[in-house]
C-alpha cells in the first residue's frame, strides 16, 4: 500500500489536537479553516480511518487518533534531526519531549533539569503532562508519553521501570512551630499534631501508610487534600504541618515553610523512569532521558536540599 501524504499534513493534525479546534489551528498554521479541513483528511484518507472526531463543541481524537499522534510527533522530531543533520546545523537541535511527571515530581527537581538541558538545546519544546501515578503509566504505556517520571513500577510487562532516587517523607511546617526547632524528630512527635495530608486514594499515601503500618505506627489527618500544593498553603496559613516527599517541599530558604527530616523509622518513596521496553524515543527525548539521569543521579546538589 502506498502512503500518500505531506508533512504539513502531519501539522496540521497535531495542531488540531493541541489547540482543540480547527480555527485556532488555522490560525497558528496560517492556513484558511477550508484547507485544513482538506488536509486532516487527506491524512485521514492515507491513514484509511478517522483521526478525529467533530461535535459542535470541541474535536477529539479517535482511538485510531490517539494511536497515531505520538507516531505522529516522533515522525517530525526525527525529520526534523535528519535535515538539521544534512544541513550542517546539528547544534540548533529542534523537536518536543513529552514527558508524563507525578506532580510532586515536577515541583522543583524537573524545572531545573529542564533549565539545564534548554541552555544546551533551546530550541527543543517541553509537553509536560502532570498526572497521578497511575494515570502516568497508563500514559506511557498508550504511547502518549514517550517516557513518564513515576514513584510506581507496573505489572505491565511492555513497562519498565528504573530507579533513579529514594525520596523521603519529611515533615513541613511554619517556621514559628515548636517542631521547628527540634533537631531530631520521630513519627511519634507528630501524634499530637494537627496533621495535612493528601487524600487516600493518592500514591504518596498508600506508600506512607503501608510502611508505618509495618512499624505499627498510625496517622489521624485532620485535613485532606488532593495536590499537595494546597497542603503547603494550609501549612503556610498555619493551620497545621503537613507530611509530604521531600522533592515536593519548597527551597530552604523559604521565608516561611521550615522541612524537618523524621527518622526511627526513616520513610521514603522511589522516583524511577517509566519506559515502554521496546519504543525507540525521538532524538529530543533520548537526549533530555540521558541528561536528566545524569542530573538526578550523579548531581546530588542539584536536588532539593532542605
Amino acid at each position: 500500500m502506498r502512503i500518500n501524504f505531506e508533512l504539513f499534513d502531519i501539522r496540521a493534525f497535531l495542531a488540531v489536537l493541541e489547540l482543540g479546534g480547527f480555527h485556532k489551528a488555522a490560525e497558528m498554521l496560517n492556513i484558511s479553516q477550508p484547507a485544513l479541513s482538506r488536509r486532516i483528511q487527506a491524512l485521514e484518507a492515507a491513514v484509511g480511518a478517522p483521526l478525529l472526531e467533530r461535535t459542535t463543541r470541541r474535536v477529539s481524537p479517535t482511538s485510531v487518533g490517539r494511536s497515531f499522534a505520538p507516531l505522529a510527533r516522533r515522525l517530525l522530531d526525527e525529520f526534523e534531526e535528519s535535515l538539521l543533520g544534512i544541513t550542517g546545523v546539528a547544534g540548533r537541535q529542534v523537536g518536543q519531549v513529552t514527558i508524563a511527571c507525578v506532580p510532586t515530581a515536577a515541583f522543583y527537581f524537573l524545572p531545573r533539569a529542564i533549565e539545564s538541558f534548554s541552555a544546551t538545546y533551546p530550541l527543543i519544546r517541553f509537553r509536560i503532562l502532570d498526572l497521578s501515578a497511575n494515570d502516568g503509566l497508563e500514559s506511557v504505556a498508550r504511547g502518549e508519553a514517550e517516557f513518564g517520571i513515576n514513584l510506581l513500577g507496573s505489572s505491565d510487562p511492555d513497562l519498565a521501570f528504573t530507579p533513579l532516587v529514594e525520596d523521603p517523607f519529611v515533615l513541613a511546617c511554619r517556621r514559628d512551630h515548636p517542631l521547628a526547632a527540634r533537631n531530631e524528630l520521630a513519627w511519634k512527635d507528630l501524634a499530637d499534631q494537627t496533621l495535612i495530608g493528601v487524600s487516600r486514594a493518592s500514591g504518596n499515601r498508600m506508600i506512607l501508610e503501608s510502611a508505618l503500618a509495618k512499624e505499627g505506627i498510625g496517622l489521624t489527618f485532620k485535613f485532606e487534600v488532593n495536590h499537595l500544593t494546597t497542603s503547603l498553603g494550609l501549612v503556610e496559613r498555619g493551620l497545621g504541618v503537613s507530611v509530604l516527599p521531600r522533592l515536593a517541599t519548597p527551597p530552604r530558604d523559604h521565608p516561611v515553610i521550615a522541612t524537618k527530616i523524621i527518622g526511627t523509622p526513616s520513610v521514603s518513596r522511589t522516583i524511577g523512569l517509566v519506559e515502554r521496553r521496546k519504543a525507540r524515543l525521538a532524538p529530543a527525548a533520548q537526549r533530555f532521558r540521558d541528561m536528566l539521569i545524569h542530573t538526578w543521579s550523579a548531581s546530588p546538589e542539584s536536588r532539593p536540599s532542605n
